[in-house]
C-alpha cells in the first residue's frame, strides 16, 4: 500500500470521501488543521432508526470520519496509513433535523497510535450529543519497524 496523498484543502477532503461512506452520509468536511478537523451533517429521515431518532451510527460515522481525515493528516512520515483499533461512543442526546457538526482533536499523536477526541453537537443550538473517542493503529510498509527507529534516533539523541 502506497502511503495516502494528503488532500491540501477542503475541497480535496471533501472529495476524497465522495466514493466512500463519508460521501454516501454527505459528510461536509468544513477545516482541517494540524490539531483538530470540524465537520458537518445534514439529519435526514435515511440515517435515522425506524424509532424516528438519529441512528447511532450516523453519528459515528460523523465522529470516526473527522477523526479518521486528522489521522491522515498527521501521519508520521513513513507511515502508509492507519486502521481504527478501537472507538468508544457515549451518547447523551440526539436530534430529529438540522446538522449536526463534530470537531475531532488530538490527544496522543505517537509513531505508533494516535488518540483523539470528537464531540457531536446539534449545529443550530451547540447542544452535545456525543463524546467519541478511538484509537487510531499506525501502518508501516512492510519491514519498517517504528519503535526500532525510535530507539535508534533516541540513542542518537543521547549520545
Amino acid at each position: 500500500m502506497d502511503r495516502l496523498k494528503i488532500p491540501e484543502n477542503v475541497s480535496e477532503w471533501n472529495a476524497l470521501g465522495k466514493d466512500y461512506l463519508p460521501g454516501h452520509m454527505d459528510v461536509e468536511i468544513l477545516s482541517v488543521d494540524p490539531d483538530e478537523v470540524r465537520a458537518r451533517m445534514k439529519v435526514r429521515k435515511k440515517m435515522c432508526a425506524p424509532n424516528g431518532f438519529l441512528h447511532a451510527s450516523s453519528v459515528i460515522a460523523l465522529a470516526d470520519t473527522a477523526c479518521g481525515y486528522a489521522t491522515i493528516n498527521s501521519l508520521p512520515k513513513g507511515a502508509n496509513g492507519f486502521t481504527t483499533i478501537e472507538l468508544k461512543t457515549n451518547f447523551i442526546g440526539t436530534t430529529l433535523e438540522g446538522d449536526i457538526s463534530c470537531v475531532a482533536r488530538f490527544l496522543h499523536k505517537g509513531r505508533v497510535t494516535h488518540v483523539l477526541d470528537a464531540e457531536v453537537k446539534v449545529a443550530n443550538t451547540g447542544k452535545t450529543i456525543a463524546f467519541f473517542r478511538c484509537t487510531q493503529m499506525i501502518l508501516w510498509p512492510k519491514g519498517k519497524d517504528p519503535l526500532k527507529q525510535a530507539k535508534s534516533e533516541f540513542r542518537s539523541l543521547s549520545e
